[in-house]
């Protein structure tokens, strides 16, 4: 629970003190810190049902978990989240990797356990900008196109760790694309007329390099793109002849396999499991719009998707409905909520940043009714690599003292990183950018470590209060 006690002292000096900016929203303060950390989660029994479903689980062998980690850059990036994944899926077993976004195609960062790539450029939109008719989707983003003749391949880097299903997620679960396995190369061979090269010598004329290959000058003329007959020692000509040689061109066809159409989603089911996959256009469309994939394997455990976008805030999620309906297609037992650090450099108040909270929760309990929530404090950071970030601390008052109120649970992360002013220390240890406000990826796999640890202690809490 959140410690009451916790404060900060002020030690003012004649040279020291407390300096306002003028816009008042900006404090610099020699401090010291007094604030103690305990690493565990609040309102932990919120999470009674996602601990029970772990535990039925890890009895019978079979079943999976969903969880859902949707934020910002720290998401996107998947360093914290990928940590917390790779922690949870070795306790608790590997379900499957969850939602994933080819997030290089839309030209952006993205997870580096899996590679996608395409022979075309796709446009894309993120949904920190405007509403617009772009379908933005799941992963916050719109990826489209109206070009026929992409492929998209995609490869999951570690093969033991595949994937036997597939789910397929577009705007209004249309079917856009079509699966392939591999592709093969077809050589096509025609004849083309063969050219010859000549080298032009000191002396020679067109009349001269003619005669000797038996052709007429207006062939040679029309074969360079020539306008008179003037013509250079040491260039080149192509000489065009009556005979023929053979071209070959190579292109690769892919051959389409079946995908179910089911509720919300196309799949595709494989009886092995799979390390790559081509996506290609649907016969039938002329439009194309990916919102992202899901993969799953035949293992029973915790399927973990993550959800990210750089810059965004609750109010982006918010804008676009077509977020929560392709939502409730992951069948999520708990969700988590990572989002505040973009709201306090829009100096958003606490209360407006509480109520885009809300506003988030409630629209994703309106489509998952029966869903856990565990919200994630926004870490530490400075304004102008300066001045502590008043409003994320606020933030974090806010959403502890609220928990138990509105039903989730809290890790602490505020606190867990030294709090308003852990950020020297953070530093010096190398967890946290240059710029005071990203943390390094040694930073952001701290960040999963201790949400692994918190959410551990809390689960062989509820085994010893349940004699389970």
């Amino acid at each position: 629970m959140f410690n009451k006690s916790i404060g900060f002292v002020f030690i003012l000096f004649f040279n020291y003190g407390l300096f306002a900016q003028t816009d008042s929203l900006y404090v610099a303060v020699d401090t010291t810190q007094v604030v103690k950390a305990v690493n565990e989660i609040a309102n932990k029994n919120i999470l009674l049902p996602v601990f029970d479903k772990i535990k039925q689980i890890q009895t019978e062998k079979k079943g999976k978990i969903n969880i859902v980690h949707i934020g910002d850059s720290h998401i996107q990036a998947d360093f914290f989240s990928g940590k917390f994944r790779q922690n949870l899926q070795e306790i608790f077993g590997d379900g499957g990797r969850g939602f994933v976004f080819p997030y290089s195609l839309a030209k952006t960062n993205g997870p580096g356990d899996i590679r996608f790539s395409s022979n075309e450029a796709w446009e894309s939109q993120r949904n920190i900008y405007a509403d617009s008719l772009s379908p933005v989707g799941l992963s916050g983003f719109a990826l489209f196109t109206k070009k026929n003749d992409f492929a998209i391949e995609m490869n999951v880097k570690n093969h033991a760790r595949g994937f036997s299903k597939i789910k397929i997620l577009t705007p209004n679960n249309q079917k856009m694309f079509d699966v392939a396995l591999a592709s093969k190369i077809i050589k096509l061979e025609s004849d083309i007329p063969k050219n010859i090269v000549h080298k032009i010598r000191s002396g020679e004329s067109l009349s001269v390099i003619a005669d000797k290959y038996n052709v007429s000058i207006k062939a040679i003329k029309s074969a360079n793109g020539l306008k008179n007959n003037n013509i250079r020692a040491g260039k080149t000509l192509k000489i065009p002849t009556n005979e023929k040689e053979k071209r070959v061109v190579e292109r690769s066809e892919f051959i389409p396999l079946e995908t179910m159409r089911e509720e919300g989603f196309h799949s595709f089911v494989s009886d092995s499991l799979l390390h790559k996959i081509y996506f290609i256009p649907a016969v039938e469309q002329t439009d194309f719009a990916l919102n992202g994939l899901v993969l799953e394997n035949d293992a029973p455990g915790v399927v973990y998707h993550t959800i990210g976008v750089n810059g965004a805030k609750c109010a982006d999620y918010i804008k676009f409905p077509l977020f929560f309906e392709q939502l409730k297609t992951l069948n999520p037992d708990l969700v988590i909520i990572s989002l505040g650090t973009n709201e306090s450099f829009d100096k958003l108040v606490t209360a407006d940043y509480f109520l885009q909270l809300n506003l988030m929760r409630e629209a994703i309990l309106e489509k998952n009714p029966t869903t856990t929530f565990l919200i994630t404090t926004p870490p530490p950071s400075q304004f102008k690599r300066r001045f502590p970030n008043t409003f994320v601390a606020d933030y974090t008052k806010q959403i502890m003292a609220e928990a138990e109120t509105r039903n989730y649970a809290v890790w602490d992360m505020f606190t867990n990183f030294g709090g308003l002013f852990g950020i020297n220390q953070n530093a010096k240890e190398g967890l946290i950018g240059g710029d005071r406000v990203h943390y390094t990826k040694a930073g952001y796999e701290k960040q999963g470590q201790l949400l692994t640890e918190a959410f551990v202690e809390a689960f062989q809490q509820y085994n010893t209060e349940t004699g389970k």
